[in-house]
């Protein structure tokens, strides 16, 4: 390694001192991917992924990047072509540990997966139903999502939770790739009116911010055709570099969890501890849609 090259897993990442975060460096987020890539793959692997680029690090200008630029080696960074609105895209696929090495010495540092897989675009395998907070009360949020878990399973459906490294959590299901997006999504959508309506003192599917109040927002939107979540074991820009993180569903039982309690240095020694992934049989629990269709009412 010289000052100006390390090399993470095969791959070199050029200006390794480089500051991403405060006291983190771009060697620090290259050896985090490197350490979580291989669970962190099976989450993204074959998705059309957008990329959130910092390269004077997360003080400085971020560059949403959806085309995958063309400098990016192939065949380490994948490439998958996608209809959009008078044209195409070609995003990024990322399907190697040693991408994900790769994208962090580009100054990658979140990345946003898409719910279907390239052989069936048109197919999501996953609904997402992200607890948006108005205000910092992890509790409600923990709350909100055992709520949201109870309806998913009420509709047939097995419930994981991941906190964010932002704010909120996510509620995702795991679906057979049987339904199309606008079907999908008016499931998620039933779903949100159902918990909105038994509480609607702490939940809404109010769209403007300004009419929630204090209420947990529920977007069901991300399973849109051509919408993006967060991927799970990305790391989020915000100080101290927080991790999005799959938990146990006991966990949310925990009054000391929060939105950002794992980091680039603590995310590895919590697999350790865990003895892998705790979403690794997420795809087992794939299900379809008849039961959710019909206890929701729709046609």
């Amino acid at each position: 390694m010289s000052d100006d090259v390390a090399t993470v897993r095969g791959v070199d990442v050029k200006r390794p001192a480089k500051e991403l975060f405060p006291g983190i460096t771009k060697l620090d987020v290259a050896e985090y991917f490197a350490a979580v890539g291989d669970a962190m793959v099976e989450h993204v692997r074959d998705r059309p992924v957008n990329l959130d680029r910092f390269p004077d690090g997360i003080g400085g200008r971020k560059l949403f990047t959806q085309a995958i630029p063309s400098h990016f080696p192939e065949p380490l960074v994948g490439r998958v072509t996608v209809p959009k609105q008078g044209g195409e895209v070609t995003h990024a696929m990322v399907n190697r540990p040693e991408a994900l090495v790769y994208l962090a010495g580009q100054a990658v540092i979140a990345l946003h997966r898409w719910t279907s897989r390239r052989d069936k675009l048109d197919r999501p395998d996953r609904l997402i139903m992200d607890l948006d907070p108005q205000v910092d009360d992890f509790a409600q949020i923990r709350w909100a999502a055992k709520q949201a878990g109870e309806v998913f399973r009420e509709c047939g459906l097995e419930p994981f939770a991941m906190v964010t490294g932002s704010r909120g959590v996510h509620v995702v299901a795991p679906l057979r790739r049987t339904a199309e997006h606008a079907d999908v999504a008016k499931v998620g959508n039933g779903i949100a009116a159902v918990l909105a309506e038994r509480h609607p003192d702490e939940l809404t599917t109010e769209f403007r911010i300004a009419n929630r109040g204090d209420r947990i927002y529920l977007d069901a939107g991300r399973v849109r055709w051509g919408h993006t979540a967060v991927a799970p074991y990305s790391v989020r820009a915000k100080p101290g570099a927080p991790v999005a993180t799959p938990l146990r569903w006991d966990e949310l039982d925990d009054d000391t969890l929060g939105p950002r309690d794992w980091t680039v240095r603590t995310l590895p020694d919590r697999l350790e501890q865990l003895g892998g992934d705790p979403w690794a049989d997420i795809s087992a629990h794939a299900k379809g849609l008849a039961q959710a269709r019909k206890a929701l009412g729709i046609g």
